[in-house]
C-alpha cells in the first residue's frame, strides 16, 4: 500500500517556485550584505587585504594561544534563559563614565588603522557616532585627534595613551586631546616591552608597508587596497614622526618600561576628566588601580598580543567584581566576536566592553560601511539574545543567566582562523 499518490506537476503550482533574480554586481554593498557574522566579515577582509596588514590585525603573540583561549572562553559558556517574559521591546542602552550610549560596547583603540583600510579612524569614528557608541583613538593612530573629533562632531571620542620615555611629549598628546573636547583618557599599562608577534616578524611588516617583490605579488588579487594606498595621503603616525623599522622595534624604542603606579598618580593629578586603566590582568592590580583614582579598569590582555598564555579576562571577571563591588567601573575586552559575548560579560559583572579586531575586520571588508555592518550584526545579535534570555534591559542581566563550563574541549568549534 502506497503512502502517497503520484501526479504530474501542474504549471500553476510550479510558477510560484520559479522565481529567478538577476545576478548582483559584486559591489561593496552587495558584498557586505552577505556577511551574517563578524567571522564572515573576517573572511571578506582576508580576501581584500594584503597579508602583512591582515596578519597584523588577525595575529597575536608567540603561540597565539592567549587569543584562542579568550575567544574560546565565550564559546565555553552556557546561557540560562527565563521563559514566558514579555520581551517585545528590549533596551540595549547603558550609562557608563557619566555618559549614555545606545549599546554596551565601544570601539577599542587600534594602531596603524589606515594601514588596514585607507578610510582608517575616520570610518570608525563616524560609524560609532551613527550607532551611538564611543570611539577610542590610539596613540599609534594614523589620524590626529583633532581630525577625528572634526569628522564626528556629535560623536563621543576618547583617547588612549601609551606612556612614552619622553613624558613631556606624552602629556602634550593628553593636552591636545583635552583641548579637542575629549573627556575620557584610557591609559594602557601592559606594554613595558613589545610582545613577540611572530606573524609580523615573518612578514617583515613595516609601517607603512614597503613595496617589495613579495608585496607586489600579494597585491595582484587585491587591487583596491593598493590603489587606495598609492593614491591617498601617505600612512603616517598622527602623534609622532614616522618610523622606518618594525612595529616591535617601535614599541621598544618609544615606550617606557620604568612606569609604575606612582606615574598613574601623576597622570591622575594632571587629567581632570575620566580615567580608565587598560591592561589589568590580576585582582591585586585591579584593587591598586582603584586606590589610585581610576574611574574604570579594563580587564585586558591586549588582545593576546603581549604576554603569551596571559590570563583570560572573562575568567577573571567574577572575582574582580566580588572584590571591587561598586568601587569603580569594570570594563573588558579581548575575544569578543558576537553580541552575545558582550551580554555574557555584562551578566558576569562587567559594565562595558570593547571590540578591536571585530571593528577592524569590518573596516578591512568595506571601510565605514563595513564597520557599520559589523555594528548592525552585533546589535541584532544582542537584541535577539536578550529576547531569548527573557530580559528587557541590560540591568536585568545577572550571573544566573550565564554558566561558565568547566571543560574547554569539544564544546563548539572556533570558526576558520580561530
Amino acid at each position: 500500500m502506497k503512502n502517497v499518490k503520484r501526479q504530474f506537476p501542474k504549471v500553476g503550482e510550479l510558477a510560484p517556485l520559479l522565481r529567478f533574480t538577476l545576478p548582483k554586481f559584486p559591489t561593496r554593498k552587495n558584498r557586505l550584505a552577505k556577511a551574517l557574522t563578524v567571522w564572515d566579515l573576517r573572511l571578506i577582509a582576508k580576501r581584500r587585504t594584503p597579508k602583512g596588514p591582515f596578519d597584523y590585525t588577525d595575529g597575536s603573540a608567540e603561540s597565539e594561544v592567549t587569543l584562542a583561549r579568550a575567544r574560546r572562553s565565550y564559546l565555553d559558556l552556557e546561557f540560562r534563559p527565563n521563559i514566558l517574559h514579555d520581551v517585545k521591546n528590549v533596551d540595549t542602552s547603558c550609562e557608563i563614565l557619566g555618559e549614555k550610549f545606545a549599546m554596551p560596547f565601544g570601539i577599542a583603540p587600534t594602531g596603524f588603522t589606515r594601514m588596514m583600510h585607507t578610510e582608517g579612524e575616520i570610518a570608525g569614528a563616524r560609524a560609532a557616532e551613527k550607532f551611538g557608541i564611543p570611539f577610542t583613538l590610539s596613540t599609534l593612530g594614523t589620524t590626529t585627534i583633532e581630525d577625528v573629533v572634526k569628522s564626528s562632531p556629535n560623536g563621543v571620542n576618547w583617547f588612549q595613551l601609551y606612556m612614552w620615555k619622553d613624558r613631556e611629549a606624552s602629556m602634550a598628546l593628553v593636552k591636545r586631546a583635552q583641548d579637542s573636547g575629549v573627556k575620557h583618557l584610557m591609559l594602557t599599562v601592559d606594554v613595558p616591552a613589545a610582545g613577540a608577534r611572530l606573524r609580523d616578524a615573518r612578514n617583515g611588516l613595516t609601517v607603512p608597508p614597503r613595496l617589495t617583490i613579495k608585496t607586489l605579488l600579494d597585491a595582484a588579487p587585491r587591487p583596491e587596497w593598493w590603489i587606495n594606498f598609492l593614491t591617498t595621503p601617505a600612512i603616517t603616525f598622527a602623534s609622532m614622526s614616522n618610523w622606518e623599522g618594525t612595529v616591535a622595534e617601535l614599541l621598544d624604542f618609544m615606550f617606557d618600561p620604568t612606569m609604575t603606579f606612582d606615574d598613574l598618580e601623576w597622570i591622575r593629578e594632571q587629567w581632570d576628566g575620566k580615567l580608565s586603566i587598560k591592561g589589568i590582568q590580576t585582582v591585586e592590580d585591579a584593587k591598586i588601580a582603584a586606590k589610585y583614582g581610576a574611574d574604570a579598569i579594563i580587564l585586558s590582555n591586549h588582545g593576546g598580543r603581549q604576554l603569551d598564555r596571559a590570563p583570560v579576562p572573562l575568567h577573571m571577571l567574577a572575582e574582580v567584581k566580588k572584590e571591587l563591588k561598586n568601587d569603580l567601573e569594570i570594563h573588558i575586552d579581548t575575544g569578543i566576536m558576537h553580541g552575545a559575548d558582550v551580554l555574557a560579560a555584562l551578566a558576569l559583572g562587567a559594565d562595558f566592553a570593547y571590540v578591536g579586531r571585530a571593528y577592524l575586520y569590518g573596516l578591512m571588508a568595506g571601510g565605514q560601511e563595513g564597520v557599520e555592518r559589523m555594528l548592525t550584526i552585533m546589535q541584532s545579535e544582542m537584541v535577539r539574545t536578550m529576547k531569548l534570555l527573557g530580559v528587557n534591559s541590560l540591568k536585568e542581566l545577572e550571573p544566573k543567566h550565564v554558566q561558565i563550563l568547566q571543560t574547554h574541549a569539544g564544546l563548539g568549534r572556533l570558526p576558520e582562523g580561530r
